[in-house]
């Protein structure tokens, strides 16, 4: 049976969102897995719109789409591809046309026949709301097989990055997700993303070239999202390129910094690249020409 995934993202202020999308999408239309939903994390005026119109654009017209209407307090005020694609056919009009988010996860995880593997390349109040939902840890529990999260900074204790520090909620969700979820979680870093550059090399009318142009970067972006979705795709680190420190991850609510203690029979994980940056790029690229 194929492995399901659900995708939770900010589709805010950086681009390799898109690269990520494409790559699932890939991955779905190969039967590598199966995607079974997206949850918008993050929202502005045209966020469920343009993802629409780029999932109608990968031929998952009918992919369900859910978001979080309040998620319109992050930091980072630069929404440069998602106007362009809106010109594109999109399903959704406007973002009250999607079930929230959490609606959207216990949906699909209720009606699942097996386990779903979680992705999240956002933030994670909608997952930290999830587990608060009626018996939603339990759902989780009995459903969700592992979450692969692009979030913290590993390399060093007291870390910070974007996704886990954005803003009040930002953090305090990302408190909460390592201390109550009880499923396995393996952080991709920022530092495994940073130095590894996709995205480029697209026919200029492909949908993800124009939102890379849109964005600025058009010669490619840091990899720090469809690393993270590559890897859940391959299922194993392994496999995938990567090395795992097991233990406890931890976030301080107040500041973002993460913190880890590691311990062999840890519920979380946190990869280490065992190949070149060359490597990871080579893969990304082979897994997002459009299909």
């Amino acid at each position: 049976m194929k492995r399901k995934i659900l995708l939770g993202t900010d589709w805010w202020t950086d681009c390799d969102d898109c690269v990520a999308v494409r790559l699932l999408a890939n991955a779905h239309k190969a039967g590598e897995i199966e995607l079974c939903g997206v949850v918008l994390n993050a929202c502005m005026e045209d966020s469920a719109p343009s993802l629409s119109a780029f999932l109608t654009g990968e031929g998952l017209r009918d992919l369900p789409i859910g978001i979080d209407l309040a998620g319109t307090d992050f930091a980072g005020d630069y929404f440069r591809y998602q106007k362009p694609l809106c010109a594109y056919p999109h399903r959704i009009q406007k973002n009250e046309d999607c079930p929230d988010g959490v609606e959207l996860y216990r949906r699909v995880l209720t009606e699942s026949d097996g386990k779903v593997d979680i992705v999240e390349i956002g933030f994670y109040q909608v997952l930290a709301n999830l587990l608060r939902s009626p018996d939603g840890t339990q759902l989780v529990r009995e459903k969700v097989g592992r979450i692969y999260a692009m979030a913290g900074k590993w390399d060093e204790d007291g870390g910070r990055e974007h996704n886990f520090c954005n803003n009040a909620r930002s953090r305090e969700a990302a408190q909460y997700l390592c201390e109550k979820c009880p499923v396995p979680i393996t952080f991709l870093g920022f530092e495994v993303g940073e130095s590894v550059r996709s995205g480029d090399g697209l026919p200029q009318d492909d949908l993800l070239a124009v939102a890379m142009t849109a964005h600025g970067h058009e010669h490619g972006r840091s990899s720090w999202d469809p690393m993270t979705a590559l890897l859940a795709v391959v299922g194993d680190a392994k496999t995938a390129g990567y090395s795992e420190v097991h233990g406890t991850a931890s976030v301080d609510a107040d500041t973002g910094a993460n913190h880890f203690s590691e311990n062999p029979q840890g519920l979380h994980t946190y990869v280490v690249k065992e190949k070149s940056d060359e490597y990871y790029r080579t893969e990304i690229q082979k897994a997002i020409p459009h299909t």
